[in-house]
């Protein structure tokens, strides 16, 4: 919602405005509203208004704003437009599955309407704790047209409360006073809201107030084309994107094609890669998806994927420390030499990741002690009877390799990736007479401890000498 929103609004020299929509008591969580914080700053959705940055029409969270509903409210109960209910939850409860039992619609019976409090706790199923409920006529307007959905209209809605028993409004009046208060021209929301609209409609009418555009935006749903929920896909929760190493700008444009085409290029192909600016740029209410589209995990770590193969090496290699970091692989504060380390390990490994947290085991043996370095089971496991001779032959081959890190212009390094290639194919391919697909796999568990590593050769480089002779050694020690 919110980047559909934002492409509008930064097409149209407009404002995006955040407002905590807090008046549900009951549904409060402690650290939703920072997480909504955190996740739009993480995705670049930056808002021009809202609790955090202000604006000039604060406060921007409706818990604080109770004293602009009540005189909407009053005017409503003086007009006639709405009543006062009395009646308790059980009594509700009661009238709801009776209703249900004989297959009636469900809603509010108005037992209140056109009563006194004396006249209503003479009858049964009374609190004195009143809700304020809309007076919605039978003929209610229940067309409108939507931005997204054209011409489009919702069930008839029974009397909704307005204002709750403990003096909050309900969301129904204070989206509706807070888009006035607010100046609000458009309002994007999902189509779960959409039975919603001709009461909100109704209360622009009943009080006299412009009223904004409606833009519904289709619901996506989770590979058996149900609603997502928070509680059967990890993925519903935004923060979760973050923690498994997702890219923001990956997210955005994964989250663009749920709602909207690719981009058609001159000779008529779809391009399914394109920047926010891209999208930003060829926006229109008019293309978005009527239909809710299906959340394809596997689509976003190809595009993810994508990106990442895309960043520039530093800055990719600045993308993996916190989750480095996360899993202690470096510390909090690395020093110079391990920052230069992981750039060249990056650009090793940058073709052979999907997510950032996929970098660990393929960065985490650059790291380790030559003696610490644990050798996987399964790489243990797919050493031939051949493995001992050919590390044999590698430790031979390489001695005679200087490890030495040259002059200070760069020049006389004997250790680099090309001459210990040359030097293992010639031991090892030639002299031993085993197939190149074959005969790297003991170097490649010894040097990484891994049964797929990043190329073996650079990954030799990189460690240098003596690690790489330590490591091939305690391996042949060990078989």
């Amino acid at each position: 919602m919110a980047m559909f929103d934002l492409a509008f609004v930064r097409q149209q020299g407009g404002q995006f405005i955040l407002r905590i929509e807090d008046t549900d008591r009951t549904r409060f969580v402690e650290g939703s509203e920072q997480q909504v914080y955190d996740t739009l700053a993480w995705l670049g959705l930056g808002h021009d208004e809202g609790p955090d940055v202000g604006g000039p029409y604060a406060p921007y969270r409706q818990s604080e704003r109770l004293d602009t509903y009540k005189p909407y409210v009053d005017t409503l109960l003086e007009e006639g437009k709405a009543y006062y209910c009395w009646c308790s939850s059980e009594r509700l409860k009661e009238m709801r599955d009776k209703q249900q039992a004989l297959k009636q619609p469900t809603g509010y019976d108005r037992l209140c309407h056109g009563k006194t409090k004396e006249e209503r706790a003479a009858l049964p199923g009374f609190t004195d704790q009143p809700v304020v409920r809309m007076l919605v006529p039978d003929d209610v307007d229940l067309f409108w047209d939507d931005l997204i959905m054209g011409r489009t209209s919702a069930p008839r809605p029974d009397d909704q409360v307005i204002l709750k028993a403990d003096g909050f409004p309900t969301y129904h009046l204070a989206v509706v006073v807070d888009d006035h208060e607010m100046a609000i021209t458009h309002v994007v929301r999902g189509q779960e809201w959409m039975s919603s609209t001709p009461k909100h409609r109704l209360l622009y009418t009943w009080l006299g107030l412009p009223e904004p555009k409606f833009a519904h935006m289709p619901l996506l749903r989770d590979a058996k084309k149900a609603k997502i929920s928070k509680r059967k896909n990890p993925w519903a929760r935004l923060t979760w994107f973050k923690e498994e190493g997702y890219l923001p700008e990956a997210l955005l444009n994964f989250l663009a094609l749920q709602g909207y085409p690719p981009v058609i290029e001159p000779d008529g192909t779809e391009r399914e890669v394109f920047t926010f600016e891209e999208f930003v740029q060829r926006f229109e209410w008019s293309k978005v998806n009527k239909a809710g589209a299906i959340f394809n995990l596997d689509k976003l770590n190809w595009l993810n994927g994508h990106y990442i193969r895309e960043l520039e090496v530093g800055d990719l290699a600045s993308r993996l420390l916190p989750f480095l970091y996360a899993d202690g692989v470096l510390p909090e504060q690395p020093s110079l030499p391990q920052l230069g380390r992981l750039k060249k390990v990056t650009e090793l490994i940058q073709t052979r990741m999907n997510l950032l947290t996929e970098a660990t085991p393929l960065v985490k043996p650059f790291y380790v002690g030559d003696s610490d370095l644990e050798i996987a089971d399964d790489a243990r496991a797919q050493l031939k009877d051949s493995a001992g001779e050919v590390l044999d032959a590698a430790i031979a081959a390489l001695e005679p390799i200087s490890g030495t890190i040259g002059k200070p212009d760069g020049t006389g390094v004997e250790w680099t990736h090309d001459r210990i290639e040359a030097a293992l194919r010639e031991a090892i391919v030639e002299g031993l007479g085993i197939k190149p697909k074959l005969a790297f796999g003991p170097l490649r568990t010894a040097v990484s401890g891994q049964k797929v590593s990043p190329p073996l050769f650079e990954s030799m480089e990189i460690l240098g000498k003596a690690s790489v002779i330590a490591r091939l050694e305690r391996l042949r020690d060990s078989l």
